[in-house]
């Protein structure tokens, strides 16, 4: 299955497509402070199109234009990230961005799912949640999206959405952790 045009990359597939080893891309982000990709559980990195942009031009700049490290980060500082960004190979077709188009929620995805394999085609949208008491607001809305999703992925077919449910599973309790830690 294609992932969407402005999903986030993991290390692996942004170290394929610039054809370098991902232990590379872990040294430049030492050596770059401009290159930010998202971390989540574990240290696990995710990149952005415009990290991947970023990290292109870096890699034109040291590879194929023989610049030194420290050019390049005097480059960044003179010029600004978006000239280095500029000097990137075109990204993959299926890695470009959908500027205008957001990437559809788990909710959206899972009532996709749900008319796929049911023989209803509207499933019954999820009860909305109250905000939970004592908890900070923000934290409380996570909650509360959370408990909307699984609402909705417990109308899809155990096969699909065992997994899906059990990560947010551990969210819920990242979340509550956060609240009450």
């Amino acid at each position: 299955m294609a992932k969407s045009p402005d999903a986030f990359r993991t290390i692996r597939e942004v170290a394929d497509w610039l054809g370098v080893a991902a232990h590379v891309l872990r040294f430049w982000e030492s050596k770059f402070t401009q290159i930010k990709p998202v971390k989540r559980a574990g240290g696990r990195r995710y990149y952005r199109p415009a990290d991947m942009r970023l990290i292109g031009g870096i890699k034109v700049l040291l590879h194929d234009e023989g610049m030194t490290i420290r050019g390049v980060q005097r480059l960044l500082r003179e010029d600004g990230v978006a000239a280095v960004a500029a000097r990137s190979p075109e990204l993959d077709p299926d890695m470009m961005v959908a500027e205008a188009q957001p990437a559809p929620s788990i909710a959206e995805v899972a009532r996709e799912a749900a008319n796929e394999n049911t023989q209803n085609p509207t499933p019954r949208p999820a009860p909305a949640q109250p905000a939970t008491q004592g908890v900070p607001l923000p934290l409380a809305d996570g909650l509360a999206a959370l408990k909307a999703r699984k609402a909705v992925l417990k109308s899809l077919p155990e096969a699909q959405s065992a997994p899906i449910l059990a990560r947010l599973r551990k969210l819920q309790a990242g979340l509550m952790a956060a609240a009450h830690g």
